[in-house]
């Protein structure tokens, strides 16, 4: 078995403090650290490691117990290549926790000699300037016009290079598109809850492997993305910390609450805060949060995020449900420890049953969907969608939705994407004949504004527009889609407390669901709302809504005159 000083140091330390410890930093022992020690085909460079840590507090600042029980991970290697046991790392800290002075320290370390490896570029990549300038001004301020390192290293605000290993640390904060072709050693992204897509990662990650030894370091707290790669990344650390097969090598040093119960008590909060115990501001600072966030409620999101690691939406994006009600719709679990394990909720067999049809576009040359509401015998609401997304939307670019680079993929087979002038309406309509051979299809609802559009189509088929004259007429145009949550709205969100709607496993339904906001009126009723105009979606969402306006028809034999 590996032995190594600063893991059992830090073991020891968790033993000493169980009440500041999450489940995550549990798991992370026994599933990852003690079984990886235990392996007889790989080895510790404890040179490395000691010279690291050496390095880091001879020039910067002395270490915490679980900083270097990280970094000690970071110089772990397979004995058959000599590559990093864990090449990819996800460093998860509340606010405040001293990111930029780990990451700083190690970033510099890996262009050194010390470490050796020539060309061992280093790059630091946030979404906006500030994040990443500042890790890297921690290096700058270090390194220049500092006699200890005349002639080692040529800094410039922009980079620093080791002049005896030609290893450059950048920042880099400029469109991604721009980065392609670079020689990178190790990619360290910052503040992760901020990337709404993959793009600037996958630029930044492509030029790793020509260096050996690649790496990724994730450093970062929770946010208000939802659906992104800081939640894709958290669901595939679940798995790794539950005993999953590490394929990807991932170490994940998560710190965060275990319940937002728990946000109350100033003991647990050292479970999301693991620099608290060494930093006597940061406590009293998380203490000053805690009481205007308790004394005014809208800073309550922001300390139950940003200081808990709990991801809650801010105050001015009052979500339809909880982020936690929204994943029941798609998975078994009630907390979020089961939530995260992304058990695919079993979608009952309705086929056959009285059924709502609804279809719901902003603008055909964008996005459209069509769903078929059902009810299940235990008061439940099962809503399947089909989506089309065009791709030839001017705003496609700024979609935040991975529509593309997952599709076809579990979770993402209910929609296509597709490259037209607008949106045909004939697939609409085969969906919709299609459903209606499957189900008892009562009323096809949709808004009025987009029934002269459709209607030549639909009258073709058949369906025509329920009317005083015509009361047998199957489709029902809703005048008013906007007063329709005043009517149903509280109906729906009693639905999401209650666990009682069921996707199944779509991702683009829940980011629909994500991407809309309820707020009270003037008049004291409920109004839902798109939280965000350009760049986030709701067609699958409002089509829900409208479908569930006529969710009596699913219970009553309706006769006609």
């Amino acid at each position: 078995m590996i032995s190594c000083d600063y893991i059992e140091s830090y073991i020891g330390y968790m033993a000493e403090h169980p009440d500041w410890i999450n489940r995550d930093r549990k798991l992370l022992i026994a599933n990852v650290t003690e079984p990886t020690l235990r392996r007889d085909d790989i080895f510790l460079n404890d040179q490395q490691l000691k010279n690291c840590i050496r390095y880091c507090e001879a020039n910067y600042y002395s270490l915490f117990p679980y900083q270097r029980f990280i970094i000690s991970h970071l110089f772990l290697y397979k004995k058959e290549d000599g590559e990093p046991v864990f090449p990819e790392f996800l460093i998860m800290e509340g606010r405040g926790n001293g990111k930029d002075g780990l990451i700083a320290p190690v970033a510099n370390f890996f262009q050194t000699p010390m470490y050796g490896v020539q060309g061992y570029n280093v790059d630091i990549v946030a979404n906006s300037e500030d994040p990443a300038k500042n890790t890297y001004m921690v290096v700058y301020n270090k390194l220049y016009k500092n006699a200890k390192f005349a002639g080692k290293f040529r800094t410039t605000l922009e980079k620093c290079t080791n002049l005896a290993t030609h290893s450059t640390l950048r920042y880099n904060t400029s469109k991604a598109t721009t980065k392609y072709g670079k020689q990178t050693g190790m990619v360290v992204f910052n503040e992760l809850h901020t990337y709404e897509n993959y793009d600037q990662i996958s630029v930044f990650t492509s030029g790793l492997g020509k260096i050996k030894n690649p790496r990724i370091i994730t450093i970062t707290t929770s946010g208000y993305v939802r659906g992104g790669p800081l939640d894709d990344k958290l669901l595939e650390a679940h798995k790794v910390l539950h005993g999953a097969e590490n394929l990807t090598g991932l170490f994940p040093f998560i710190c965060r609450l275990d319940d937002k119960a728990e946000a109350d008590d100033m003991t647990a909060m050292h479970k999301a805060n693991p620099s608290m115990e060494f930093m006597p501001i940061l406590e009293s600072q998380i203490k000053l949060d805690y009481i205007k966030a308790k004394a005014q409620p809208k800073l309550w999101p922001e300390y139950i995020t940003m200081r808990c690691n709990l991801p809650e939406n801010p105050p001015e994006m009052e979500a339809v449900a909880s982020q936690q009600d929204i994943l029941r719709c798609s998975y078994v679990g009630k907390t979020a420890e089961e939530l995260e394990a992304r058990t695919p909720r079993p979608v009952p067999d309705t086929a056959g049953q009285p059924a709502i049809i609804a279809l719901d576009y902003a603008d055909i040359r964008d996005f459209a969907s069509v769903g078929i509401l059902t009810k299940t015998d235990d008061d439940a609401y099962v809503w399947k969608q089909h989506s089309w997304l065009n791709k030839r939307n001017p705003r496609w670019g700024e979609i935040h939705f991975p529509a593309e680079q997952y599709w076809g993929t579990l979770g993402f087979t209910d929609y296509d994407v597709i490259d037209e002038p607008a949106i045909p309406i004939e697939p609409i309509c085969d969906e919709i004949e299609r459903l209606m051979t499957l189900y008892d299809v009562k009323k096809i609802t949709l808004d009025m504004y987009r029934w002269t559009l459709i209607r030549p189509l639909f009258e073709a088929r058949g369906w025509y527009e329920e009317t005083k004259q015509n009361p047998g007429g199957i489709v029902r145009l809703i005048r008013r889609v906007s007063s329709i949550s005043t009517i149903i709205g509280p109906f729906i969100q009693t639905l999401f407390a209650e666990g009682r709607i069921i996707y199944g496993d779509s991702a683009i339904m829940r980011w629909y669901t994500n991407n809309c906001g309820s707020k009270i009126d003037s008049n004291g009723n409920v109004v839902f709302f798109k939280l965000e105009e350009r760049t986030l979606k709701t067609d699958g969402f409002f089509a829900f809504d409208i479908a569930m306006y006529s969710k009596d028809l699913l219970e009553e034999v309706v006769y006609y005159v």
